[in-house]
């Protein structure tokens, strides 16, 4: 494996490994202050043009699916935002 290959998937590593972590406290508390969903979509973009990168050179395809991984726990995150924030909001209008 290429040294840049290794660089690139520890650091798709390192921020996927995060991810969870934020996932099971937003399930958990069922709060989503001090999230942005901006931020996340950002993230989620930079993935994007991570994996194209790849496709457009034809190189390192197996690193497309760590980005893919990586995407499915943002989106998740953002999925989780987006449900418990608008859930939130009904509760303290004094919906159900």
């Amino acid at each position: 494996m290429m040294l840049s290959a290794f660089l690139e998937f520890a650091m798709l590593f390192a921020f996927g490994f995060s991810w969870p972590f934020a996932i099971l406290k937003t399930w958990r508390t069922k709060r989503v202050d001090g999230k942005s969903p901006a931020f996340m979509a950002i993230v989620l973009v930079g993935y994007v043009c991570g994996i194209a990168a790849h496709l457009v050179e034809g190189t390192k395809l197996w690193l497309c699916l760590v980005y893919l991984a990586d995407m499915a726990l943002v989106s998740t995150d953002l999925a989780l935002y987006f449900h418990y924030s608008r859930r939130n909001a009904q509760l303290a209008h004094g919906g159900k």
